[in-house]
Order: structure tokens, then C-alpha cells, then sequence
């Protein structure tokens, strides 16, 4: 990855409305991955083409901070990792199972990156993460515990432990949703590089039994709502609980979406839909 210099701290917080205090304390872990989520949209046109997007900071920087794009896991992970080092954060990029809809932990690959983070003079560490793009995602970091709950801005999640075949500790991310606990995704706290997740990259953008080369995935979080479009299908969810669909059948309908609704400028001639 390129040397952090390629980042700027200023702008990354300017553009996402960060106007709080800079101290590495547990607000600022808080309110920084809230204000990251709300102000750049995940999307995953560029895998929808084929393309491996880059996750180089310079190339990180043009495309979430200084265009009207946004990006999938990988990209926005990779990104508030760098803004929380810069910031006295300590980060360790971890890799985790999807396990959404499924019904084994080993039937999915280690696909997802996630955060985990260490507060100075905290002797807890969190789970960050800006780029699962789902609503059981998260909306705050939550502390690594298992047993009880947690709750942030309006979103409540849990640890479970899951017992399997290895020496480390398997934890699944639950949210609560619908009346009951919804598995999200499994991890252990073993620590993966950049380098790892350049290779998952270019695998999950290129291959095609990806579900991110089959179909549109983009979302965009707001204080009142919970947008998702997932191939032809948008998906609303209000702060309240109430969800409204609709299909959409029409290109520049899309393209009309992704601009006014998602902030997102799609590329000029692209095909949005399958």
C-alpha cells in the first residue's frame, strides 16, 4: 500500500462532516465511523465491470473523497483504517465469513474485511466496520464482548461464540432485526495484511460466481433511513422499522437514482442493469 503521506486527514474529515474533537478517545472512534458512513455511499460498480478497484491511498482518496463515487468493503475499510491511525488509533485489518442467508459458517470464504480497534488507554477493543453493505451492518464501532448487547444509533448488535475445528476463538456478529438475532458475519481475531486483501480483492471484483460482478449492491445511510439497491430491487428502511420495495426496470431510472438518491455519478455508458 502506498506510504499513509498519500493521505490527507483534513480532507477525508471534510468530506465526510467530521467536525468533532481529533483525540483518540471513544467519541471520536464513534463519531468518525458514523459521519463515514453517512457521507460516502458503498457501491460496487467497478467489480459490476470486471475491475478490480485499486486500494492504493492515492487511489482511495480520488475515488471516496474526491468524486462522486463510493466503494465496496475493502475500499471504505482500508480507508478508515488509515484516518484512525493518523488519529492515535490502534488498527488490525481482520477477515471475515459472510454468513448472511447461510446455512454452514464453512460454506463461505473469508471474504469481508473488517476493523479492530484499540483506543489509547482502553483496555477494550472494537469492532469497526464502514463497509458491509447490508442493514444488519454496523452504524457505530461495538466492543468485542460476548454476552449482552450493544447498541448504536439505533442499531443493536452482539458477540456469540461458535464452536468450530481451529485454535482461535470463533465470533458471529448478530443484529437484531425483524423480532430476532441475525447472523451477519464470522471472524477470529487473526490479524490479516494489506497484501491479503489485495489478493481478495481481485478476486471477489473479477471472478464471475462473485455476487458483486453479477448485480448492482449500493447503499447509502442517512440519519432517517436505510437505502439498498440490490440489482433491479430498492429497498428503503425508515429509523422506524418500516420497509417499502419497489422494482426498477429502467436505466436511466437507475442512473437518476444513483445520482439524487446516492450521490454516486455512475460511468458514462455503463450498463446498470442485468
Amino acid at each position: 500500500m502506498s506510504d499513509s503521506g498519500a493521505f490527507d486527514l483534513d480532507e477525508y474529515l471534510a468530506h465526510i462532516g467530521w467536525e468533532g474533537e481529533r483525540r483518540a478517545g471513544l467519541a471520536t472512534l464513534r463519531g468518525v465511523h458514523l459521519a463515514h458512513l453517512r457521507g460516502i455511499p458503498f457501491e460496487n460498480l467497478d467489480a459490476l465491470r470486471r475491475t478490480a478497484p485499486s486500494l492504493e491511498l492515492p487511489d482511495l482518496m480520488a475515488k471516496l473523497v474526491h468524486s462522486r463515487r463510493g466503494g465496496y468493503c475493502y475500499e471504505h475499510n482500508t480507508l478508515l483504517a488509515t484516518a484512525l491511525r493518523a488519529l492515535g488509533f490502534g488498527v488490525t485489518l481482520l477477515a471475515a465469513r459472510v454468513i448472511v442467508g447461510a446455512n454452514r459458517i464453512e460454506s463461505r470464504p473469508r471474504t469481508h474485511m473488517a476493523l479492530l480497534v484499540e483506543v489509547p488507554g482502553d483496555p477494550q477493543r472494537y469492532l469497526a466496520d464502514v463497509g458491509f453493505g447490508a442493514v444488519g451492518g454496523l452504524l457505530e464501532p461495538v466492543p468485542v464482548v460476548v454476552g449482552g448487547e450493544s447498541e448504536g444509533a439505533g442499531r443493536r448488535h452482539r458477540f456469540v461464540r461458535v464452536p468450530h475445528g481451529g485454535p482461535l476463538e470463533l465470533l458471529v456478529l448478530q443484529a437484531y432485526g425483524d423480532g430476532a438475532w441475525q447472523s451477519q458475519y464470522a471472524f477470529t481475531l487473526e490479524p490479516f495484511e494489506h497484501v491479503d486483501f489485495e489478493v481478495i480483492n481481485w478476486h471477489i471484483a473479477t471472478n464471475p460466481r462473485s455476487p458483486f460482478t453479477k448485480g448492482l449492491f449500493v447503499q447509502r445511510v442517512t440519519p432517517d433511513r436505510h437505502l439498498l439497491l440490490h440489482g433491479r430491487v430498492l429497498t428503503e428502511t425508515r429509523a422506524d422499522g418500516a420497509v417499502g420495495e419497489r422494482e426498477l426496470t429502467d436505466e436511466g431510472e437507475v442512473r437518476r437514482l444513483l445520482d439524487e438518491e446516492f450521490g454516486i455519478e455512475a460511468p458514462e455508458g455503463m450498463k446498470l442493469l442485468s
